[in-house]
C-alpha cells in the first residue's frame, strides 16, 4: 500500500498522442490487477512437479508472507522463488511461462493500465517477477519490447532456487535496472501500484499510481492483441491459497473416485454406464434423437458419427449417450488408455489410403465414431475439420460434444496423455453435454457433387453454430508446435521380439 501518493492515480493519465512514447510498468497489482503473485508461482509448482511441491509452496508461503510485510518484499519473494524453482528444470519452467500461465494472465490484465500501455509506441515491464515466468506471455501475447525481471541462478540446467544478483528488482534495483536499459534516457511514462515503485518512476517524465481495487474488471480477451486458443495444464482455476489448499486436500480423495468412476465405465455393460455415473457424480446431458442401430443382416454401412472434440473421452460419452458401444478412430492414443478404454479405438496412420481403407472397413462393422479435428480445443473454437471422413460415406451424423470441469482439465498438451482420464474424472462433479444434430441429407454429401472440404467444412460451422463456437483453420499441428515443441505424436516404445523375455 503507499504511504504517500507523490503521483497521480492512472486515471487521470491521457492516452492519447503517446504513439511515439514509451512506457514503463510494474506488472502485479499494476498490468495486472492481482497484487500477488503467489498463484502463478503456484502454477508453475504444481505443472512442473506435481502435488508435493505445490505443498511445499503453501507451507512456506506463511513465511514469505511475514517476511514480504515485516521484512523486506525482497526477502518474501526470494522465499517463494526458491519454494517453486529449486531443483527444477530450466526447460520445464520455460515450458509452463510458455503453455500455461499465458491463459492466466490474460484474464487479469487492469483495464486503466492496459489502456495507458498500449497507447505508448514502445513498452517496457519492469517486475519483480522471474523474467523466466513472464517473458513469453509479455512479449508473445501482449507485444512488449523489453522484459525487465528477477533473474533465477541456474546450475547444469536446473534452478537453484536463488536469485541472481543484484538480486529481487523492488525498490532502488528496480531503478538501477531501469537506468541500466535506458541510460540517460527517461522514459515517458512510468506505472506502479507501490512505495517501492517510486524510485523508477521517480526516474520518468510522468508518473501514475495504480490504486488497489478489488472491484476492477480485468480487460474482455477480445480486446487483446491475440486470442488465447491454445493452453496447456491440468488446473482449471487460479491457484489462489485457498484454491491450492482445496487442491491438495481433494487429491488423496479424488484420485480413488477417478478409478472408481473409470472402473465402472470400463466394467459395466455400456447400457448401465449412464445410470452409475451419475450414481458417482458424473453428469451426462443427451440432447436431439440419435440414429438407431444399423442391422449387420442388412449389409447396410455403419453411421459416421462427426464429433467436436474436448477430451479423450468424447467417444466413451458418445457411446453413453447412445446407450451401446460403438468403435472410434483417434490419432494419436496411451497404451494406458487403450488398455482401460471399454470400446474399441483404432489408431490412425496419418496414411491417408491406409485410413480410408481402415475406416471403410470399420463402418461394414457398424457404426464408427471420428474427431476431424485431430486434437483438443478448451476454448470455445473449432479446430480446422478433416476431410477424409466425407469421402468415405453419406451415413453423416454431426454431433457437439462439450464438457464441465471445475478442478481439473482432462487433456495436455505437455504431459502423460494417460492420465487424462484419471484427471478429468478427478473433478468433484465432471460433466458432459453430448447433442446429437440432424443426419446430413444426401444433397450436401459428395454423392450429390459436393466436394470432401465443402462437407467437412459444412459440419464444423453446423456443429459451432449449436455451440456457439467459432470455426478455425488452425490444425493439430499450430496447437503442439505452441504447447510443446513438437507435432502431437505419441511415440510407441517398440516391441519386444517374439522369443525376447522381459528381464532376461
Amino acid at each position: 500500500m503507499v504511504t504517500s501518493n507523490p503521483f497521480p492515480t492512472v486515471e487521470k493519465c491521457p492516452s492519447v498522442g503517446r504513439e511515439k512514447h514509451t512506457v514503463v510498468a510494474d506488472m502485479d497489482g499494476t498490468l495486472l490487477i492481482g497484487r500477488s503473485s503467489f498463484p502463478y508461482f503456484a502454477l508453475v509448482a504444481f505443472e512442473v512437479s506435481g502435488v508435493l511441491r505445490l505443498l511445499f509452496l503453501l507451507l512456506a508461503s506463511p513465511l514469505a508472507g511475514l517476511l514480504y510485510y515485516f521484512v523486506s518484499e525482497s526477502a518474501g519473494i526470494q522465499v517463494l522463488i526458491f519454494a517453486t524453482f529449486v531443483g527444477m528444470k530450466v526447460s520445464d519452467i520455460e515450458s509452463v511461462a510458455r503453455a500455461v500461465l499465458p491463459k492466466f494472465y490474460s484474464s487479469d490484465l487492469h483495464p486503466e493500465s492496459w489502456r495507458v500501455f498500449t497507447s505508448c509506441g514502445k513498452r517496457c515491464v519492469l517486475t519483480a517477477n522471474p523474467r523466466i515466468m513472464v517473458e513469453a506471455f509479455l512479449k508473445d501475447l501482449l507485444g512488449v519490447d523489453m522484459v525487465l525481471g528477477t533473474e533465477i541462478g541456474t546450475y547444469k540446467g536446473r534452478a537453484t532456487g536463488f536469485v541472481c544478483k543484484p538480486g529481487v528488482l523492488v525498490g532502488k534495483n528496480k531503478a538501477d535496472a531501469l537506468k541500466k536499459a535506458f541510460g540517460e534516457t527517461k522514459p515517458d511514462v512510468g506505472l506502479g501500484d507501490r512505495h517501492t515503485d517510486i524510485p523508477f518512476m521517480a526516474m520518468c517524465k510522468e508518473g501514475y499510481l495504480v490504486p488497489p481495487n478489488p472491484e476492477t474488471k480485468a480487460v474482455a480477451i477480445e480486446k487483446l492483441p491475440k486470442p488465447v486458443i491454445f493452453h496447456d495444464g491440468r488446473l482449471v482455476q487460479k491457484p489462489t491459497p485457498l484454491m491450492a489448499l482445496l487442491i491438495i486436500l481433494w487429491t488423496p480423495i479424488g484420485f480413488p473416485l477417478a478409478c472408481l468412476r473409470i472402473a465402472a465405465g470400463s466394467l459395466l455393460p455400456m447400457s448401465i454406464v449412464y445410470y452409475a455415473f451419475w450414481a458417482l457424480g458424473v453428469r451426462v446431458t443427451v440432447k436431439g434423437t440419435p440414429p438407431p442401430p444399423v442391422k449387420k443382416s442388412t449389409g447396410q454401412s455403419g453411421v459416421l458419427f462427426i464429433c467436436s472434440h474436448r477430451t479423450l473421452l468424447d467417444p466413451i460419452f458418445l457411446c453413453t449417450a447412445l446407450g451401446r458401444p460403438i468403435s472410434a478412430v483417434t490419432y494419436s492414443i496411451s497404451r494406458l488408455s487403450e488398455i482401460i478404454s471399454p470400446i474399441k479405438l483404432v489408431k490412425l496412420s496419418r496414411d491417408r489410403a491406409t485410413d480410408a481403407a481402415m475406416i471403410k472397413k470399420l463402418l461394414q462393422e457398424g457404426d464408427l465414431a471420428i474427431c476431424p479435428e485431430g486434437t483438443t480445443c478448451r476454448e470455445p473454437f473449432l479446430l480446422r475439420f478433416s476431410s477424409l471422413f466425407a469421402e468415405l460415406t453419406d451415413q453423416l451424423v454431426p454431433v457437439a460434444m462439450v464438457n464441465r470441469m471445475s478442478m481439473f482439465h482432462g487433456t495436455t498438451a505437455r504431459g502423460w496423455k494417460g492420465m487424462d482420464p484419471f484427471y478429468f474424472f478427478m473433478n468433484p462433479t465432471p460433466a458432459y453435454e453430448v447433442t446429437f444434430l440432424n443426419k446430413l441429407p444426401p444433397e450436401l454429401t459428395c454423392s450429390s457433387g459436393k466436394s470432401s472440404h465443402e462437407v467437412a467444412n459444412y459440419i464444423q460451422r453446423v456443429i459451432a453454430a449449436t455451440l456457439s463456437y467459432e470455426c478455425t483453420n488452425f490444425t493439430r499441428k499450430d496447437k503442439y508446435r505452441a504447447l510443446a515443441g513438437n507435432d502431437g505424436t505419441v511415440v510407441e516404445k517398440p516391441k519386444l521380439p517374439a522369443n525376447k523375455v522381459m528381464g532376461c
